[in-house]
């Protein structure tokens, strides 16, 4: 595949995601025909034939982790996990890791091993030399074994011997029979060679065969697994002392290797490899050196990068064992897109890096703890039959309670279906543009974030229209859905200021228009609701950019661009930027500081093209800064955006002062935030928020604290 990349994978539905799968060369028609029809999942018939006492298939999530490159190879990966963490880290993990060129994995050879274990040895040191002399012999008849083995490339390379003592000190001789298995996981293929050998073995032994059956412990199928991640100088050392303690602390370091093998384990069921085999194999090998310690390494680089390793055995299958009667193992592997199993241990180890990066992450940062509850949310909240149109609402609010309990998911999912039995309700969306303000006017990208829940709004029988808002705002609302007459009342509750810059009027546009599609059942998708409110918003802004009504509408923080089409790119973060939005009296009309904006530009507009062509760069490199939890480095983005947009005369004194007053709080970033002459500004304030705050507040601004997935 070309491109590993995929935009907003994780908010399209399951139709369309196959579809997107299939457009990108990740899946044959076939293969996406199967997912579309649910011919991928094993049949019971068909499980009935691979274990005894079957009574059903058992069910799991089959999902993709996008954005890896392995050894310059582009690869989506199919896991099959239960914990959305997994996912959502591995995918984050990966795209963090492209910069540096993604992962570089090697490996020096890819064997079996195979064990015949011989007791009643009475001259060891004669039987150790017998299987020397022999060993050309021996070769010869395990190699007879298997001969089309052999004629794919593979077959037995050598033998080796090893002794040591059982408890009671009698002699115990191990000889290893190692086989190079080619695309085969190969137990049962090196179990036969080890049953046909050990006879011969143990008569050269002059003692008995006790054992002969193959090791798990693949340390000749060694893998080593390299990245780089450019991070905050904080945030690379807590990794780093993370990986110190796991190696001096089995305790830890078993937690530690759970999480490397979150992301192993999942790829191998997904492509139906032994995962318990590949489990045995790794944490014996953590233990090879007489305490068990982590499987990786992370150090800091001369030039400051964050450097991880991985080195684990890795012994899978691309053919035989379950694959042939499991359909979605094949579809996993061709998910892989791997030709051969040892580019599928490859991917697993930089899958097993990647993950263990993700968890390090978090614990350097907001802690596992926030991912685990809001997981716990959803099993709490499906516990209580809520319905899918309430789902996240009711997630969201178990947990802003803080009580993640039954009782409270009732109690909430009460209280919204009494709401809109009422009178239908619908909230939307506000905004905070954190770089690239008037540059997305003209095509360039602009990062912003929603301010959730920030309008609500209401809608109920009335004897005739009535509402307290602008007439041609709602008639263009009414015409663009296609309704000509109503006799309704429309109530607007708004958490926002209007005139700040906050994306009020668009929050309000799309408010409206979903508690219409609510009341009347219109059914409009979230892209006919973003088109309507971008119509009404040319009331406001005369040439609107699109970015209010998408990022009220879709709720998401996203990295936008109108350039021949439209272009955005959602963003999953991990960590929510710790952010306060601060405003006073004065306010600024969009409309009129846009074609200002524009006036000037007429006049000079290469030095404006060169501006905005600069705060492009600058909202691209936010984006990357923004999902890394970079606060320094985006606050330093932030400030100079800030000078540009002075440089184009959209700030004024007023916002000076507010600006200046929030980086000496302690702020390290703080910028005008929407169209400017007046409104409001946006602080980035990790670990001082409440400072800053308050510092605001005393000199008579009114603040809100911002969070991705909630505000207040």
């Amino acid at each position: 595949m070309k491109d590993s990349r995929i935009a907003g994978f994780y908010r399209l539905s399951i139709p369309e995601r196959i579809a997107r799968l299939e457009e990108s060369g990740c899946l044959s028609p076939a293969d996406a025909a199967r997912l579309r029809d649910g011919r991928h999942v094993l049949a019971s018939a068909a499980a009935d034939r691979m274990i005894e006492n079957v009574v059903g298939v058992f069910g799991l999530p089959f999902a993709i982790a996008p954005n890896f490159v392995v050894n310059g190879r582009e690869h989506v990966v199919p896991l099959v996990v239960e914990e959305p963490s997994i996912v959502a880290g591995l995918s984050s993990a990966a795209a963090m890791a492209r910069p540096a060129g993604g992962f570089e994995v090697e490996n020096e050879s890819s064997l079996l091993i195979g064990q015949v274990h011989v007791t009643g040895v009475g001259d060891v040191d004669h039987a150790i030399a017998a299987i020397g002399d022999a060993k050309a012999g021996l070769l010869d008849a395990a190699n007879a074994v298997h001969p089309r083995l052999t004629e794919r490339g593979g077959g037995v390379r050598d033998i080796e011997v090893r002794l040591f003592a059982l408890p009671d000190g009698r002699p115990l001789i191990a000889v290893h029979v190692l086989v190079d298995t080619c695309d085969a996981m190969g137990a049962n293929l090196v179990n036969t060679i080890c049953e046909v050998v050990a006879p011969d073995i143990a008569a050269l032994c002059a003692g008995q065969a006790a054992l002969r059956i193959l090791s798990n412990l693949a340390d000749r199928s060694l893998f080593t697994a390299r990245a780089r991640y450019s991070l905050p100088d904080d945030m690379r050392d807590a990794i780093v002392m993370a990986s110190d303690i796991a190696l001096v602390d089995p305790y830890r370091a078993t937690t530690h290797n759970k999480g490397v093998m979150n992301g192993v384990d999942a790829l191998a069921i997904a492509t139906g490899n032994d995962w318990r085999a590949i489990e045995a194999g790794a944490h014996a090998y953590a233990a090879a050196m007489g305490r068990y310690q982590s499987l990786t390494r992370w150090s800091t680089a001369d030039n400051g990068d964050l450097v991880g390793e991985l080195k684990m055995p890795l012994k899978v299958g691309t053919v035989g064992g379950t694959l042939a009667n499991n359909p979605a193992a094949r579809l996993g592997l061709a998910l892989a897109g791997t030709d051969n199993a040892r580019e599928l241990a490859e991917l697993m180890a930089a899958v097993g890096l990647a993950q263990n990066f993700a968890a390090l992450r978090a614990l350097a940062t907001s802690g596992i703890q926030a991912g685990h509850m809001k997981l716990h949310a959803r099993s709490v909240a499906a516990s209580v039959g809520t319905p899918d149109d309430m789902f996240d609402g009711v997630v969201e609010r178990l947990i802003e309670s803080g009580e993640i309990k039954d009782w409270k998911a009732r109690e909430i999912l009460g209280a919204m279906q009494g709401s809109d039995a009422a009178a239908p309700t619908a909230s939307a969306a506000g905004k905070v543009i954190l770089l690239g303000e008037h540059g997305v006017v003209y095509g360039r990208h602009a990062l912003a974030l929603p301010i959730p829940d920030a309008v609500s709004v209401s809608i109920s029988a009335a004897e005739a229209l009535s509402h307290d808002l602008p007439d041609e705002l709602v008639a263009v609302l009414l015409r663009e859905m296609g309704i000509e007459n109503t006799n309704v009342r429309i109530d607007v509750d708004s958490r926002l200021p209007f005139g700040k810059g906050l994306g009020s009027s668009a929050a309000v546009a799309v408010g409206i228009v979903r508690a219409f599609d609510e009341y009347l059942g219109l059914g409009l998708d979230d892209e006919r609701v973003d088109a309507i409110a971008f119509e009404s918003e040319k009331l406001a802004h005369g040439t609107p950019s699109g970015i209010d009504n998408a990022l009220s509408t879709y709720a998401r923080p996203m990295l936008f661009c109108r350039n021949d089409g439209l272009q955005v790119e959602a963003l999953d973060l991990d960590i929510p930027p710790p952010l306060l939005i601060a405003w006073g009296d004065e306010t600024g009309r969009t409309s009129e500081m846009v074609a200002g904006v524009h006036a000037r530009r007429e006049q000079t507009p290469e030095h404006f093209d060169a501006v905005f062509d600069q705060m492009d760069r600058l909202s691209r490199e936010g984006a990357d800064y923004l999902r890394a939890g970079a606060w320094p480095e985006l606050g330093a983005a932030m400030n100079i955006c800030h000078g540009l947009l002075n440089a184009i005369g959209v700030s004024t004194p007023y916002l000076e002062r507010m600006v200046v007053l929030a980086r000496q709080s302690g702020a390290v970033g703080a910028k005008l935030t929407g169209a400017g002459g007046g409104g409001s500004i946006v602080a980035l304030c990790p670990d001082c928020i409440d400072e800053v705050q308050k510092a605001l507040q005393q000199a008579g601004y009114s603040t809100l604290v911002l969070t991705t997935g909630g505000s207040s």
